[in-house]
């Protein structure tokens, strides 16, 4: 180890994962690859290139900055900002000729009114109806319509697209069906008046388990990363985890009974045993709800966390003196030898989702890239 630790992101993989879900949908359904949080902690620009040369063929955020970001990489093609853009932000998305998400006339207004005096072309609107997530959107189908007539009207706006955005697809194929219900006749509406109008509604697990959902387009975030939108595993579903995160062995010390190790002395040896000092923590993204609650693979084996996370250093009780040697690579999230951890089984020992353990790698760990090992 070089480096105190790095996040090893694979590009390969993440290009085969866009390939696996674009099989999965419907013959002519594009995909649209979700980049927001810095590509859910992988980098967003080396993310979106590989899941574009994967067949993505659209790319979604949360920001208008990071729409600008992924334009400032010479990123091209067709990019949805699906959060809320305050005023404020407005210019920034325009600018950046990102694909707006628009649920009350007054926004579409103010694109316009933006749009105008940029000198922009028209700014594309995609009109989301709020079916049952409760969030963004209005639930008024009639308000929804209301939107889409004057986007169509607009000189300075394009309606491009009708959105829903479903809450429960990993696990309530009831709910999915009843929002998809509700969706349709808002579907049928636009369709009618401007048919070539872009559809679109799934999201990962929908992608995968939901056919009725593919429409025109899917707009799939963690499983593009390779992580199961289900949270339980990735391989199941034909999908490769992108990243593996990684530190080294810092220091090993004899612990004797009585003795602890971390803040809080919560874990105390019962017996006479060993303790390897790992260099990084909850400021990296190893979080505190781990302490005496994970475990890290050294050689290819299994070794526990004790004691509690600090910000800097865990600690980890191998046992005997001659199983670890400083400098060893230690793996927290990734495979050595037969042995796997992946980002599921550290969100279920802590009660959240894989989404959360990717996007809590921090800034402060290096992302390496590499494509099946060959570094780019």
């Amino acid at each position: 180890m070089a480096l105190r630790a790095v996040a090893r992101v694979n590009l390969a993989a993440i290009s085969r994962n866009a390939a696996r879900l674009l099989g999965a949908v419907r013959p002519g359904a594009e995909l649209c690859a979700v980049v927001k949080a810095d590509g859910y902690g992988h980098g967003a620009a080396p993310v979106a290139r590989a899941a574009l040369a994967g067949g993505a063929t659209w790319l979604a955020v949360a920001t208008a900055a990071e729409a600008a970001e992924l334009r400032a990489a010479g990123i091209e093609g067709r990019v949805l900002v699906m959060g809320a853009i305050s005023d404020d932000e407005l210019p920034v998305a325009v600018a950046a000729q990102a694909e707006l998400v628009a649920w009350s006339p007054r926004f579409v207004d103010e694109v316009a009114r933006v749009a105008a005096q940029g000198g922009a072309g028209p700014v594309r609107i995609h009109v989301k109806l709020d079916t049952g997530m409760g969030r963004l959107g209005t639930r008024m189908l009639g308000d929804a319509v209301e939107v889409a007539s004057l986007a169509a009207s607009s000189r300075a706006v394009e309606l491009a697209g009708a959105m829903t955005h479903f809450a429960s697809a990993d696990e309530d194929p009831e709910f999915t069906a009843e929002q998809l219900a509700r969706f349709e006749p808002f579907v049928q509406q636009l369709r009618g008046a401007w048919p070539g109008i872009v559809v679109h509604a799934a999201n990962s697990a929908a992608a995968l388990r939901e056919p009725a959902s593919h429409f025109d387009l899917v707009r799939c975030g963690i499983a593009v990363y390779g992580g199961d939108p289900m949270n339980v595993d990735p391989f199941a579903h034909g999908l490769e985890p992108a990243l593996e995160l990684s530190s080294y062995v810092a220091a090993v010390k004899r612990a004797l009974p009585g003795e602890s190790a971390g803040y809080g002395r919560r874990w105390v040896a019962d017996v006479g045993t060993w303790i390897a000092t790992v260099p990084l923590g909850y400021a990296d993204g190893v979080r505190r709800a781990l302490s005496n609650n994970c475990e890290v693979l050294i050689g290819g084996r299994r070794y526990p966390v004790v004691g509690t996370v600090s910000m800097d250093n865990i600690t980890v009780e191998v046992f005997a003196e001659d199983a670890v040697r400083c400098g060893d690579v230690v793996t927290l999230i990734g495979a050595d030898g037969e042995e796997r951890v992946t980002a599921e089984e550290i969100a279920r020992r802590i009660d959240t989702i894989n989404y959360e353990i990717f996007c809590g790698v921090s800034a402060r760990v290096p992302r390496v890239y590499h494509r099946d090992g060959t570094p780019v």
